[in-house]
């Protein structure tokens, strides 16, 4: 069975400082017309820093559009050109202080295929040295440790929501698991 899809047409209906929004107009394999709306995003990275003790640093900032304080792996968005390994060293560093002498690349995950094109670029790092937490001037966050097993569980009981945060957790686990 055929399942791409043609654009026809694309027009940008919004241009915000971080998404852009468009409304495009395509063939389907049918050869019907339809409309997809697709937010543009630069795309970003998570990481799951795991300390010797078995915890593992995470952030809690209040998300806006849940009006939710919510518990997350740091990460942040890439910058236009950015390579993804540079921008999650300064993300780890920014929100925790922390700089790691072991990464793995875990991949990447779309959160929400259905309506935008942003890409999540997963690592994990451990051998991880302390130091100042220095995060972006209209970011507010509290850090913590938090044992691994625990965000399992958080994960499973539905307390922890964040979806980058909590696929990177299980590809983790599954990862130390084969390790």
């Amino acid at each position: 069975m055929e399942l791409t899809e043609k654009t026809l047409d694309s027009r940008r209906v919004f241009d915000g400082k971080l998404l852009h929004l468009d409304v495009d107009t395509i063939a389907l394999p049918d050869g019907h017309q339809s409309i997809r709306e697709v937010v543009r995003h630069p795309g970003g990275v998570c990481v799951l820093p795991l300390h010797a003790d078995g915890t593992v640093s995470v952030v809690r900032q209040l998300r806006y559009p849940y009006q939710e304080v919510v518990t997350e792996l740091p990460a942040g968005k890439l910058e236009p050109g950015e390579d993804p390994f540079d921008a999650i060293r300064r993300e780890l560093s920014e929100e925790t202080g922390y700089t790691a002498g072991e990464w793995h690349d875990m991949g990447l995950f779309y959160p929400t295929p259905g309506y935008t094109d942003e890409r999540l670029h997963l690592y994990f790092a451990r051998g991880l040295t302390a130091g100042a937490i220095h995060p972006d001037e209209d970011e507010f966050i509290e850090t913590d440790r938090v044992p691994l097993g625990d965000l399992l569980d958080q994960v499973m009981d539905g307390s922890l929501k964040d979806g980058k945060t909590f696929a990177l957790i299980l590809k983790v686990q599954r990862f130390l698991e084969l390790d």
